[in-house]
């Protein structure tokens, strides 16, 4: 059992660069919300998926502010699809205040962001988020 334990702890470490290596990890800048805020999101590896949490906020002149999202998962359980889809995960939308069904696509620097509710009865364009670095 303790044989077993150890194969498992260390197929999950070897497997550990290979997340961290991939063109999504890293921050993004999010297009401007309704209010013409935007934020930075560091997207990180969490477990087998992908997770990106608020890091700052900006106003819609691009000054620095405070919000109270800062610390908040914007994005979590997002799976890598391969050829830069990334599906199955979810996306809180701050200024709406609403949780989508999300997907990703990757292109270079440029992700595009989208989501559903309602088994995809209405969906919303989140726009091209750019990779800040």
């Amino acid at each position: 059992m303790r044989n077993l334990a150890l194969s498992a702890t260390l197929l999950g470490l070897m497997t550990l660069p290979a997340y961290a290596a991939d063109p999504l990890v890293g921050t993004w800048q999010t297009k401007p919300d309704d209010n013409g805020n935007f934020g930075y999101v560091q997207v990180t590896p969490c477990g087998a998926r992908f997770c990106g949490t608020l890091i700052k906020s900006f106003d819609g002149k691009g000054k620095p502010t405070k919000s109270d999202n800062i610390g908040k998962k914007l994005i979590w359980d997002m799976k890598a699809e391969g050829g830069g889809k990334y599906d199955d995960g979810k996306i809180w939308a701050p200024d709406r205040d609403k949780t989508y069904d999300s997907k990703l696509q990757l292109t270079g620097d440029k992700l595009a962001v989208s989501g559903c509710i309602l088994g995809g009865f209405i969906c919303r364009n989140g726009g091209t988020w750019t990779r800040v670095k």
